[in-house]
């Protein structure tokens, strides 16, 4: 559990500075291995225009936030080829966790921020699924990485579509409406703006020694700020840890996989989060 003083902390962040559900990597390096994470993380996009990241767990599956696809919309995910070219592939369903209650903010968004999206078609060779439920805990003071499409900063948003990574270090879990594990730049810890998520990281992944420990959630800017120009980047990182939820990861998996594609066919929507309402499984 995060320390006391670090608690009032986050808090003080928390509801001062209104957090973003995280929609790029601030202060991140782009990725730019052939062999590395553009292998597993993928761009989700909607017909509304909104960017999310996400992590193929299979050859058709990808891990997210469930607040990426809580509206209604149509999806598709993007992947990166080891040559660096794009290649969008529909999503024709979406689930997401059975407890997770849309909100605008994450003081009013309780339940688990995961959801699951089932790909038209396998990405094929090239590609390397992880795995998110069995990989432990994230304990305080554990090294992690994180990694998604989203922006360098909040007006930037020209900045997106991009694959970026950088190193954090976690301080602990706390609760909002709901439990999460926070993670931060080691070396600002959130007091002026350092490394974290910004918009469109969410549902990209957290990484630690290279396995999949959690899914990016909400992200909240440093303590100290300029007054003229708060951001609710480059602070804290919100992250859902997966192996807490570990079960329902690999049954959903299991009952999506198990589709078969003229089941899946139907308008994505129809297994999309719907604004209001709480989702059945």
């Amino acid at each position: 559990m995060v320390a006391g003083p670090v608690r009032a902390a986050l808090a003080g962040a928390v509801l001062g500075l209104v957090p973003l559900s995280a929609q790029a990597v601030v202060q991140g390096q782009v990725s730019r291995d052939p062999d590395g994470l553009r292998a597993s993380v993928v761009r989700i996009e909607s017909t509304s225009g909104e960017i999310c990241s996400g992590t193929l767990i299979s050859q058709d599956l990808v891990l997210t936030a469930a607040h990426c696809v809580q509206h209604q919309a149509g999806y598709s995910v993007v992947v990166v080829d080891p040559s660096f070219r794009q290649r969008r592939i529909p999503a024709l369903a979406a689930t997401t966790h059975p407890d997770f209650v849309p909100g605008t903010s994450p003081e009013d968004q309780p339940g688990i921020d995961l959801a699951m999206l089932k790909l038209a078609q396998p990405v094929g060779p090239g590609f390397r699924p992880l795995n998110p439920s069995g990989n432990g805990s994230i304990d305080s003071g554990d090294g992690v990485d994180i990694a998604g499409f989203g922006v360098v900063a909040e007006n930037k948003r020209g900045t997106a579509r991009t694959l970026r990574t950088a190193r954090l270090v976690s301080i602990g879990s706390l609760q909002v409406a709901n439990r999460v594990t926070v993670v931060t730049d080691a070396h600002r810890l959130a007091e002026t703006a350092g490394a974290g998520a910004c918009l469109g990281d969410s549902g990209g992944p957290i990484l630690r020694n290279g396995r999949m420990v959690g899914v990016v959630s909400w992200s909240s800017g440093a303590m100290r700020q300029d007054k003229r120009a708060r951001t609710a980047c480059g602070g804290f990182t919100a992250v859902t840890p997966t192996g807490e939820h570990a079960s329902w990861i690999s049954a959903r998996a299991s009952q999506m996989e198990a589709m078969e594609t003229s089941e899946a066919s139907r308008p994505t929507t129809e297994w999309a989060a719907k604004p209001g309402r709480r989702r059945a499984r």
